[in-house]
This record gives C-alpha cells, sequence and structure tokens, in this order.
C-alpha cells in the first residue's frame, strides 16, 4: 500500500489546518471503496464505516471513518489538477510494475459527457471529460474536465504535459483543425485525425485526390472481411501522399480513405471515411490504428458505464463531478493491472469480499 499511500500524501490538502481527517486517508478510502464497486459519497462513507477497522490498519483514523459529507465536501474543494496528478503517478507506477516502458502505440483521444452531472436547468451542458487512452496496453494516461464543454481546448492543455514520442495520435473529426495537429507534433507523436467537412478544403481535397486516383485505375489498398454476431463487416483501406494543391495543414504527410459496408439482418450499411496523417501508414497499419482508436469507446468509455455507472453519477457541485471521474480512471487502470482474466465488474466484487484479493490489486504497483 505505501506507494499508494505516497502518490495521495503528495496531493495538497485544499482544507484548513484543524481538519479533522487526513487528506490522503478520505482519498483511499475513497479509492478503496470504488475498487470495490461503491459509486457515490453517500456509498463510499458507508463502506469506510463498516470497514473501519481493516482501514484503520493502514491509514489513521483517529476520529473514526469520515461522514459522507466530509467525503462530499473533499472532492468539492480539491482542485482536480492536483487528482489529474495523482493519475499521472498510478500509471507511472503500474507502468513501472508491469515492466511496460513509455507508451509507444496508438494513443486515442476522445471526450464523454457525465450525462447526469448536471446543475438543475442544465440537462443540455453536463460536463465533459477529455481522456487520453493507451490503445495497447488499455490504461488511461490523463484526463481533464473540457472547460464550457470545448473539448478541444482540454486536449490541447493535455497535450502539452505529456511526452508521446513515437506514438500515433488518434482522435475523430472534432479534433482535426491545426492547433491539434501542432500540439500532437510537440508532444513527440504523429497523428491520424478523422476528416470531414468541418474542415471544408482539406476534405474536399482528400476526395478529389482520390477520385482522381480511382479514375487512373490503380491505388494500392487493403481490404479486411470479418463476420460474428449475426453481421458481416467489409473495410477497404487506401492512403495517398498529400497532394501538392493541399491546403496548408501542420505536418500534413498523407491522405488516407477507409470503405466500408456492413451487412446486418440482410440490410447493407455503407461508408466512407478520411483521415489526415502526417506518416504515410501503410494500408494495412492504418486499419488497425484505426479499429485501435475504437478501444476507447469500447474498453474505456463502456467499462466507466457498465462497471461504474458513471452515467447515472448525480454529484454535480463544484469539482465533484470531475474528480469522481478521475478517481474512476485510477481506479480501472488499477484493476485492469491485475492479470487475472475475469471481467472488470468481477474483480470489484472479488476485491470487496476478499481482503487478499483487494492487497493483490495493489502488487502490481512500484
Amino acid at each position: 500500500m505505501q506507494p499508494v499511500l505516497s502518490i495521495l500524501r503528495e496531493l495538497r490538502d485544499p482544507r484548513a489546518p484543524n481538519a479533522r481527517h487526513e487528506l490522503s486517508a478520505i482519498l483511499f478510502i475513497a479509492l478503496a471503496a470504488t475498487l470495490c464497486g461503491q459509486q457515490s459519497c453517500v456509498h463510499i462513507a458507508d463502506f469506510g464505516a463498516v470497514n473501519e477497522a481493516e482501514l484503520a490498519e493502514i491509514v489513521e483514523l483517529l476520529h473514526g471513518a469520515p461522514s459522507h459529507d466530509c467525503f462530499s465536501r473533499v472532492f468539492r474543494l480539491l482542485d482536480p489538477t492536483e487528482l489529474a496528478k495523482a493519475l499521472a503517478s498510478f500509471v507511472g507506477a503500474i507502468r513501472d510494475g508491469l515492466d511496460l516502458g513509455a507508451p509507444r502505440g496508438v494513443v486515442a483521444v476522445d471526450g464523454k459527457s457525465l450525462r447526469k452531472a448536471y446543475e438543475r436547468g442544465r440537462a443540455h451542458a453536463p460536463p465533459l471529460m477529455v481522456s487520453v487512452w493507451d490503445a495497447e496496453t488499455r490504461v488511461s494516461i490523463a484526463a481533464a474536465r473540457a472547460p464550457g464543454g470545448n473539448e478541444v481546448a482540454a486536449t490541447l492543455a493535455l497535450l502539452k504535459t505529456l511526452v508521446l514520442k513515437g506514438c500515433i495520435v488518434t482522435a475523430d473529426a472534432l479534433h482535426c483543425h491545426p492547433q491539434m495537429a501542432e500540439g500532437v507534433l510537440a508532444s513527440g507523436a504523429d497523428y491520424a485525425l478523422g476528416l470531414k467537412g468541418n474542415h471544408g478544403p482539406l476534405h474536399a481535397a482528400a476526395v478529389s485526390a482520390f477520385e482522381q486516383a480511382d479514375a487512373k485505375g490503380f491505388l494500392p489498398f487493403y481490404e479486411t472481411v470479418e463476420e460474428a454476431h449475426d453481421r458481416q463487416e467489409w473495410r477497404c483501406a487506401s492512403v495517398l501522399p498529400a497532394p501538392a494543391d493541399a491546403p496548408a495543414f501542420p505536418g500534413l504527410a498523407a491522405l488516407a480513405r477507409i470503405e466500408a459496408e456492413r451487412v446486418c439482418g440482410g440490410k447493407a450499411e455503407q461508408s466512407v471515411r478520411y483521415v489526415a496523417l502526417s506518416t504515410a501508414l501503410p494500408p494495412q497499419r492504418l486499419l488497425q490504428v484505426v479499429r485501435a482508436h475504437w478501444s476507447i469507446e469500447n474498453q474505456l468509455h463502456w467499462q466507466l458505464d457498465v462497471s461504474f455507472d458513471e452515467d447515472a453519477a448525480r454529484t454535480r457541485k463544484d469539482y465533484g463531478p470531475e474528480n469522481l471521474a478521475l478517481l474512476r480512471r485510477i481506479a480501472l487502470d488499477i484493476l485492469r493491472a491485475h492479470p487475472d482474466k475475469r471481467s472488470i465488474r468481477r474483480k470489484m466484487n472479488l476485491a470487496r469480499l476478499s481482503r487478499t484479493y483487494f492487497n493483490e490489486l495493489f502488487a502490481y504497483m512500484r
């Protein structure tokens, strides 16, 4: 437990010096409760009260277990940048413990709304969390709330804190703009950014380049066909060097096209997507990169909703929503680090039922 407590003790306490409970103790109990499936400050407080004797062996609880008001107040006041530092430290400790080294593959960026964490009368504007995700090791690298729902601004701020040398950063078309490209390149990575009509001139240049290549009758491609869950999917990827007359775009080296057809229940759906690349990927590698990007939806966002019930979380005051969202991401990283092949939900249940299993979750950090 010492690596965990050491990280938590580094966080700056926003409360008055006469606070009854140490900040590290409050955060450790909250993390332990989250690992065991508790989802709100009330549930976290109940977890602390029921397990007070065991928790007192790990952290100092001179005044007993904190109340739910205490947890709520701490998460409302705590600067999210402090907990974001803790997330980065946990990720570093986990990667060191598992000898993973620095990220080297696909790093996906995407936003996720905290759907129920809105203030009264503002259901149309729930808080938005932006996550940076290592698709290869399935670990969150960083996360932050998007100020005013501005996903792009939050992403640019996160990229300034990261070194992603050798990685390929992927994002949807919302992020296909010069500032994002510059931010990715400054972090030491290459980019693969979805390209749609929001960047009209570049999108038009991509469509025109591929139409001309198709007309000439020779365009290298790579295709796959997959059948699963009563559906068949065909994908075909092609890559072209950036045309000489393409609009100026930082680091642009190539343009890519992915054609797809999905047949499900006798109905066929076709789609065509374009991608801006800062390095000319082979078509086969392009498909791998684009597929890897969607793991942020399937392995992070889906898990947060299904295992941690994030979409239903009602904490909404001050810094509360984003701090608890960061705590969930720390917990998910810790659970994933355990080599047990059980589902995340089963791991959470075992951590709640078995002290030995709970302790094992922290054995892969140093």
